[in-house]
């Protein structure tokens, strides 16, 4: 199944734009096809590998920066711009 995700990342930080450069760069080197724009960054690929790399960037943000918010949109299928 293929999974389409915009996903959103707000570090509790004044120092934030490096931390979402490197949740990014995270993102970017899994494999999955990544998008970011200003306001958010579109994730798509396999439901399982989507959900594996999420998961995988979550626990790393929390363990080496602290507090953050995620905001999630999770749709099946492929949304990917045309």
């Amino acid at each position: 199944m293929y999974l389409s995700v915009q996903l959103s990342y707000y570090p509790l930080s004044e120092d934030y734009k490096p931390r979402i450069k490197a949740l990014i760069a995270r993102l970017e080197n899994s494999g999955l096809e990544v998008h970011s724009n200003r306001m958010s960054t579109q994730i798509f690929g396999d439901f399982d590998k989507v959900m594996q790399v999420f998961a995988d960037a979550l626990r790393w943000s929390f363990e080496t920066y602290g507090t953050a918010v995620f905001t999630a949109n999770f749709i099946q299928g492929d949304r990917r711009p045309k």
